[in-house]
C-alpha cells in the first residue's frame, strides 16, 4: 500500500467544488467503475469500535424514485435528475447493542479476534454505552449508529468532488413514513435499520448561484 500523495491544492480545491447540487443533468451518468468507487469509500470508512453500523441501499428504479417522492420533501428534482441516489441506514439497537448477534460476529468472524480479545472488547463496548455515553434507549443507540454513517457520507461526497463528481446529501423527508416505504416496498427490516438520510450523485445541471459562504476561520478554530 502505497502512501497517498495528493497535493493539499487540490484537495483543497475538490472541498471548494464540491456544493449541494440541486439539479442534476440527467443526460450525465456516472459509469460503474466510478459509484463503486464513492461506494467503495463509504466501505472503508471508519466507524466507532469499527463495526460498521451501515447499510447503503442505491435506488435506480424509477418506479422506487417515484414512490420515495411523496416521503421526501427535499428530493423530489434529485430523483428525477440524480444519476445514483443512495439511502443511508443506520442499525437500531437489536443490532447494535453490547450484546446483539450482530456484534458478536463482527468481532469472531469479521475482525476474527482471539477470544480472550472479545471478552475484553466486549467489556469495553458494554461500559462504553452504559457509563460513558449513556446509550440507554433505542433512540439513543440508533442517534450513536447514525453518527457513524455520517462519517460514511461525508467521505463519499468528498471522494466524489476529489473526482470531480456533483453531490446532494438530503435530510428533507418525514422519517416514520420513509421507513414505512423503505419496508412495504424496498424489502428493508425496519427493526434493525432505521434511515439517517439519502444523498444524490451527479453531474450539475448549472454553476451554483451563490459563492460558498463560511465563517472566519478564526470563529471556529480555538488554540490551546
Amino acid at each position: 500500500m502505497s502512501t497517498p500523495n495528493i497535493s493539499k491544492k487540490e484537495i483543497i480545491n475538490a472541498f471548494k467544488f464540491r456544493h449541494a447540487t440541486k439539479e442534476f443533468d440527467a443526460t450525465k451518468k456516472l459509469s460503474d467503475e466510478e459509484i463503486k468507487f464513492i461506494l467503495e469509500t463509504a466501505h472503508l470508512s471508519p466507524s466507532s469500535f469499527g463495526f460498521e453500523p451501515w447499510h447503503f441501499v442505491v435506488v435506480q428504479d424509477k418506479e422506487l424514485r417515484e414512490m420515495l417522492k411523496p416521503v421526501a420533501w427535499g428530493a423530489p428534482v434529485k430523483l428525477d435528475t440524480a444519476s445514483h441516489f443512495i439511502l443511508g441506514l443506520s442499525m437500531k439497537a437489536p443490532m447494535v447493542k453490547h450484546d446483539a448477534d450482530y456484534i458478536m460476529s463482527m468481532m469472531k468472524d469479521v475482525k476474527q479476534l482471539p477470544a480472550e480479545v472479545i471478552e475484553m472488547y466486549s467489556k469495553f463496548y458494554r461500559e462504553f454505552q452504559e457509563r460513558d455515553f449513556n446509550l440507554d434507549s433505542d433512540q439513543k443507540l440508533f442517534d450513536w449508529a447514525s453518527k457513524q454513517t455520517y462519517i460514511a457520507l461525508g467521505n463519499m461526497m468528498t471522494s466524489a468532488a476529489l473526482a470531480g463528481i456533483d453531490s446532494c446529501p438530503i435530510e428533507g423527508f418525514h422519517q416514520e413514513k420513509a421507513e414505512a416505504l423503505l419496508r412495504d416496498k424496498f424489502g428493508v427490516d425496519t427493526d434493525k435499520y432505521g434511515l439517517s438520510y439519502m444523498v444524490a450523485f451527479g453531474y450539475r445541471k448549472a454553476e451554483p448561484e451563490f459563492p460558498k459562504s463560511r465563517r472566519n476561520f478564526e470563529d471556529i478554530v480555538t488554540w490551546k
